[in-house]
């Protein structure tokens, strides 16, 4: 689209903006659409979700606000942006709550439609915010009857009101593409491509995302248009990726790889559910998923599967790990590969399903019984669950061990560019099944051991129905080597010291811990999982302001990079920001009894680059 002459453009290095309005209004929509634009014009992307639990909270209310927030900028970002620079409001409870966001001096979308005394009671308002001036005073407000404008501009297409007034998010689109000077086009083609089949329906939201868009070329008041440029990003082919999206394409990556099929046995849950519904569409790469009955049908579903020679994996959030414990108790003795994701939501309980958190780490390394340890390995970005869950079956085939794998929803809903790699640069996972032998020995004695191990204390990956390799499974305690049931004392404790041996040595086989900074000085930032962005930015900026700050991140936390205690030891101090009352903090204190200091958040939102910055200084001032 051409820029109107008469307009000014503004040239910006970055931008954020937030759609918000009631659930089912289409702000999800809105969003993804300008994220998919924003990143084929070349601008590195962040983007933040924020939708409510309930399927349909009472219209106009707080509770059933959803809203999407995107970041986009002509150079490296790794969050979705602290405060917006452009809100849309479509009605006065979206206001309300997402106003304290928005800067001094931003641009204010506010759609006049149910300003009324019902609309603002509901909200909460005890007079109309948009008489007075005050929000003129520190804003740039634009008001419009969005809903008057969209039956305007779908009239005569034989639409319902209903159905004309379901259009008005694409009057919102229109006029957000217009005012940061983005291409109708790749949304003219998802409108085709969605509602081809009924035609009605695509042409009336073609016709209210034009008239958006022209409204803001041509209606007085709206002076200005703002450019933000190509990102410099390294050479290659990116796509727009979505953490839960990435993670299941990494899934596939490494079953083709290592030349197995993949399985997923699953129960729905939010926010882990997309990960099944993804999976699903891939059965041409021999994907195998099943829905399963409950929480412990999936995860005992995919032990058998485990048991069976096929890449295994389940999937859950919080409440469903928690039933899944006793299943994950008999993968861990039956020493079986496999994977179980856990995207972390806000807790304890049914809690807050559709806001992140990581409060389950405590959960993933103890909530089972006995002595049971398992791997865990932490995703840090949307796209970088493509690379972790690769390293997860990697460890879990190497040393034959059930191994959790943690997002949490910010990762999981949160999108990003993804450089789409060259598969021969993809890393590959050699799966070696033990071939038939000889029945016994020379004694007589059985001649395979599937209790025997190797040099990582793996033991052999026999499938069933291999001749001569038959062996007991369950979860009896086993006899060493031979694998009968048994209660012989000392055997029980050595087997129980081994499992836990061999979960201490993937220390060995995994890189040693990267510093972002120097490698010594006052304060060291650790973080792990979905805080990744907002840390790397805030330590940058500490940087930047002369501070000898550093930043780790980790992606093993259990076992811990074999270095983790002398980096930590090279620094004065040691900073863990989590979205949790202080877990890692805890981890940390007890395995290297290094004083470290918390920074914690249980709000259902992620960190905010401003916020860990504020708690840097602090520290070093203290």
């Amino acid at each position: 689209m051409s820029t109107a002459i008469e307009k000014q453009v503004e040239n910006l290095d970055e931008a954020t903006v937030r759609f918000c309005g009631d659930s089912g209004d289409g702000m999800q929509l809105a969003g993804t659409q300008f994220t998919n634009t924003s990143a084929l014009a070349g601008n590195d992307v962040a983007t933040f979700p924020d939708f409510p639990a309930e399927i349909r909270a009472p219209r106009g209310t707080k509770a059933g606000v959803s809203g999407f927030q995107i970041h986009f900028s002509s150079q490296d970002i790794y969050t979705p942006g602290d405060t917006v620079d452009a809100l849309v409001a479509m009605n006065p409870a979206a206001l309300i709550t997402n106003l304290p966001d928005l800067r001094q001096g931003g641009i204010l979308i506010v759609n006049t439609d149910n300003f009324d005394k019902k609309g603002l009671e509901q909200a909460g308002y005890e007079s109309n915010p948009l008489e007075g001036g005050d929000l003129e005073e520190k804003f740039k407000v634009h008001q419009m009857d969005m809903t008057k404008l969209t039956r305007q501009a779908v009239d005569g297409l034989g639409l319902s009101v209903k159905e004309a007034d379901r259009c008005k998010n694409f009057f919102a689109m229109g006029l957000v593409f217009w005012l940061y000077d983005r291409s109708l086009e790749p949304t003219l083609r998802f409108i085709d491509a969605k509602f081809g089949k009924k035609p009605e329906i695509a042409q009336a939201n073609v016709a209210a995302l034009k008239a958006g868009y022209h409204y803001g070329d041509t209606v007085e008041g709206w002076n200005t248009q703002y450019l933000v440029a190509k990102a410099k990003l390294p050479a290659g082919k990116y796509r727009n990726m979505m953490g839960n999206q990435a993670l299941a394409w990494g899934l596939v990556a490494a079953a083709k790889l290592s030349h197995k099929r993949l399985f997923l046995g699953a129960y729905p849950i939010t926010p882990a559910s997309d990960i099944l519904h993804e999976l699903a569409k891939h059965k041409h790469f021999d994907v195998l998923t099943f829905q399963a009955e409950d929480e412990i049908a999936a995860v005992t579903s995919t032990i058998g599967a485990a048991f069976a020679g096929e890449m295994a994996v389940t999937a859950s959030s919080g409440p469903g790990i928690a039933l899944k414990g006793e299943g994950l108790g008999l993968a861990v003795i039956t020493e079986l590969p496999m994977i179980c994701i856990n995207v972390q939501r806000g807790g304890p309980s049914t809690g807050l399903p559709t806001k992140t958190e990581q409060s389950d780490l405590l959960q993933v390394m103890f909530g089972r019984n006995g002595e049971c340890p398992m791997p865990v390995i932490a995703a840090s970005s949307p796209s970088d669950c493509f690379d972790a869950i690769q390293e997860a079956w990697r460890i879990a085939v190497e040393y034959m061990t059930p191994v959790f794998f943690l997002t949490d929803g910010y990762i999981a809903n949160g999108s990003e560019p993804w450089r789409i790699p060259e598969v021969s640069d993809l890393p590959r996972v050699r799966v070696k099944h033990p071939e038939p032998m000889p029945d016994s020995n020379d004694e007589g004695a059985p001649k395979f051991m599937p209790y025997a191990r190797d040099e990582k204390l793996a033991r052999p990956w026999a499938v069933p129905g291999t001749p001569t390799l038959e062996h007991r499974i369950g979860g009896l305690e086993k006899q060493d080597l031979t694998g009968n049931v048994s209660y012989d004392p000392a055997n029980h404790e050595h087997m129980i010291k081994t499992r836990a041996a061999k979960v201490a040595g993937i220390a060995n086989g995994i890189p040693e811990q990267a510093v972002d900074g120097p490698d010594s000085g006052d304060l060291l930032v650790i973080s792990w999982g979905g805080p990744y962005g907002a840390c790397a930015t805030a330590v940058h900026r500490a940087q930047a302001m002369g501070h000898k700050v550093s930043h780790a991140h980790l992606r093993y936390l259990n076992p811990f990079p074999k270095n983790l205690g002398e980096l930590m030891g090279r620094f004065k101090k040691v900073l863990v920001p989590e979205i949790n009352c202080g877990q890692l903090r805890l981890l940390l204190r007890s395995e290297y009894l290094v004083d470290a200091i918390g920074f914690n958040k249980v709000q259902g939102k992620p960190f905010a680059v401003g916020e860990i910055v504020e708690k840097i200084e602090e520290v070093l001032a203290s």
